[in-house]
């Protein structure tokens, strides 16, 4: 009989999501993973990327293009957060944020922004950071950190992307957010198809919109 070979845990995984603040679909998904998060040990960094950059020149209905042109203001103050304070200010930003965008139903950007920086415990002057100002490098390093997520997944997606060990994908699009054992099925499920070679696309319609309980 050959010696008994130590079983040893496999490695945790390196994960990432990019989110947008204003977008339903992802705030689902970063509830989802926050699931997988506490069930499977694993240290989630979240990234931004931005509807608002890539809807940039496309021909858009009028309310949407609205929501676009508002929806700098959130990703930019986030931005700022994490220059500024370091990327642990990232989630707890997006929490505050989140919260109130979506459960809470609240489409004021500048109220919700003013709220969530007080409720993260982040100076009120980063609120300053939603709009542009000549020379600054917020634009520079949200339009990077975009096109890292594109990078990683295609140009032919939206928000949100979820990156695992280099295997990227859109999504996943789901309401309401699996708990538990459900959260991390779908998380294995997740990696195992977008990890397939030649895989691409997997989709149904919708039939319901974002469950937020």
């Amino acid at each position: 009989m050959g010696p008994v070979s130590e079983q040893t845990n496999p490695p945790t995984p390196s994960v990432e999501m990019f989110f947008d603040p204003a977008c339903p679909w992802a705030w689902m998904t970063s509830r989802w993973l926050m699931e997988v998060e506490r069930e499977r040990g694993l240290a989630v960094t979240w990234s931004v990327m931005s509807l608002s950059v890539l809807n940039e020149g496309r021909d858009l209905p009028d309310d949407y293009r609205d929501l676009m042109d508002r929806a700098w203001g959130p990703v930019r103050v986030i931005m700022a957060a994490a220059r500024d304070h370091g990327p642990d200010a990232v989630k707890r930003l997006y929490d505050e944020m989140g919260t109130r965008i979506h459960p809470g139903g609240n489409k004021d950007f500048p109220v919700v922004i003013r709220e969530a920086l007080a409720a993260a415990g982040l100076p009120a002057e980063l609120a300053d950071a939603a709009e542009p100002v000549a020379g600054d490098d917020l634009d520079r390093a949200l339009r990077a950190s975009h096109q890292r997520a594109m990078d990683l997944v295609g140009d032919e997606v939206g928000t949100p992307v979820v990156s695992v060990d280099g295997v990227a994908f859109f999504g996943p699009v789901v309401s309401p957010a699996p708990k538990g054992e459900d959260a991390v099925r779908l998380f294995d499920g997740c990696v195992l198809v977008a990890g397939t070679p030649g895989f691409f696309e997997l989709k149904r319609s919708r039939d319901v919109g974002p469950i937020f309980d």
